[in-house]
């Protein structure tokens, strides 16, 4: 059973290489361009073009919470909005919750902290009574 367990763990590599092609399909998705994609990783536009290039990279432990945040945000708002569209877009709506002062959650995402990327997540976790 040991054996069955550890050969079903995924490498560091894999993880990144999975993680940095969903990141793809979500910024796809939320229409982000590239100065918004390397602001929202943490990273310089050299490295992402690197990535781009290689289908995959070492990345940083910042940027690896950064992925987690930024799919988890995008599955919470698949949950929360059926409708794909509107849940993709909600990203760059503006938002009167004082949160975000008006702005879009995409604005305060990019701040370029990670903070930020915590805090939209955790506001969407608990619209999705995950938080309380």
């Amino acid at each position: 059973m040991l054996h069955l367990v550890s050969s079903q763990r995924i490498s560091r590599q894999e993880m990144t290489r999975v993680g940095l092609q969903t990141f793809a399909n979500i910024a796809r998705d939320w229409g982000l361009n590239i100065d918004e994609q390397v602001c929202l990783l943490g990273i310089p536009r050299s490295t992402y073009f690197k990535w781009r290039e290689e289908g995959s990279g070492r990345i940083s432990h910042d940027t690896l919470e950064r992925l987690s945040y930024l799919l988890g945000i995008y599955k919470a708002l698949q949950i929360l909005i059926p409708d794909p569209t509107l849940a993709d877009s909600w990203v760059k709506r503006p938002n009167k919750d004082p949160l975000f002062g008006g702005g879009s959650a995409l604005d305060r995402m990019l701040s370029g902290n990670v903070a930020d990327l915590y805090v939209v997540r955790q506001y969407l976790d608990s619209r999705r009574g995950g938080w309380n």
